[in-house]
């Protein structure tokens, strides 16, 4: 029993061993979901101030004005 034990606590620590030599080593496996949270606020600040200025005034009008003189074009 007592060498079953052994094995198996050494088996758990050998593991952790390999985890954080890994974690350590920069060969994660994947991002934790702290992570991905804030991927995904950093892509909604992203598309924001995107859209903030596509809408704004001065980007607006020359988006106009380009789609304008596509349509204007003659052949």
């Amino acid at each position: 029993m007592y060498q079953a034990v052994r094995a198996r606590l050494g088996a758990l620590v050998c593991g952790a061993r390999t985890a954080w030599r890994d974690r350590r080593d920069g060969r994660d496996a994947g991002m934790v979901t702290s992570e991905y949270a804030m991927g995904i606020v950093a892509a909604v600040a992203f598309a924001v101030v995107l859209y903030k200025v596509i809408t704004s005034g001065a980007v607006s009008a020359e988006l106009q004005n380009i789609v304008k003189e596509a349509l204007d074009a003659r052949m």
